[in-house]
């Protein structure tokens, strides 16, 4: 089983943890990260986007010019594509983007993503995380403290208003409940924060 540090938010270490092998110390499987990544992508388009064909373009009911005899090319319609303010060929119209992956394919994902943290040293635990009153300067400390300078996600178990604010206006950094992480978060962040009660959360889900 790996062994991670415990923190506090003095940066002091307070004791190690456990990770489950089955969650924290599985193979990683890059192609199953790509295909959840590009899944959960996909599922956030809106979809919206709309354009003419020539048929729907206002316009163009008569014939441009004769057939022949003016030494132009012929054309039916100023509608045309080829023409300015004419229709889009295969113009895009508003769809559904989303599809949905099997669970176990979005199982693995997670466990992959989380023992990437493991391997290569990103993956913070804090003993606890609360704050009394919301104060961006006391969360910037606890991340100096953690000798956290790049993006960062912070991982709790339980929802902290005075966190949840106190983090939103530090470039880079962002606050999310165990119970709505997902591997796009995990991987976009460099930093993996998270608390004590949340770790066994996590492992008491995907073990």
């Amino acid at each position: 089983m790996p062994k991670v540090a415990v923190y506090n938010v003095s940066g002091q270490q307070v004791g190690e943890m456990e990770l489950s092998n089955n969650v924290f110390g599985v193979e990683v499987n890059e192609h199953v990260l790509y295909e959840v990544v590009k899944n959960q992508l996909a599922n956030k388009r809106q979809g919206t986007q709309s354009a003419k064909t020539r048929s729907e373009v206002r316009g163009g009911g008569r014939k441009p010019w004769r057939q022949k005899g003016t030494g132009r090319a012929r054309h039916g319609t100023i509608r045309s594509p080829l023409w300015t303010g004419g229709g889009v060929v295969f113009a895009p119209k508003p769809r559904d983007y989303r599809y949905t992956l099997p669970k176990k394919v979005r199982r693995l994902a997670m466990k992959s993503a989380l023992t990437s943290k493991v391997i290569s040293n990103e993956l913070i635990i804090l003993d606890e995380l609360s704050l009394a009153t919301p104060k961006t300067k006391d969360m910037v400390n606890i991340l100096n403290n953690l000798n956290v300078e790049k993006k960062a996600l912070i991982v709790m178990n339980e929802k902290n208003e005075a966190v949840i604010k106190s983090a939103n206006n530090i470039p880079g950094v962002e606050t999310t409940l165990v119970n709505t992480l997902n591997v796009y978060d995990i991987l976009k962040f460099d930093m993996f924060i998270i608390t004590k009660e949340a770790v066994q959360k996590v492992e008491e889900v995907y073990a």
